[in-house]
């Protein structure tokens, strides 16, 4: 079974484009967070759900 752990970034109505494309492209390559949802509200602010997969390692014996 899969597991996930989910981070949640909040931009501002004034954020530019350019600016929430490379904070996640960050995310993305050097934390392995992968986009879960967007969510636009109507003030024009933004909230980004993203997630990456728990790995769980088996005890060996």
């Amino acid at each position: 079974m899969l597991d996930y752990e989910y981070q949640e970034l909040r931009f501002p109505r004034g954020t530019s484009r350019n600016v929430a494309r490379q904070a996640l492209t960050e995310h993305a390559e050097y934390g392995r967070w992968e986009l879960a949802r967007v969510r636009v509200y109507l003030d024009g602010s933004r909230h980004v759900t993203l997630r990456r997969r728990i790995i769980r390692q088996m005890r060996t014996m």
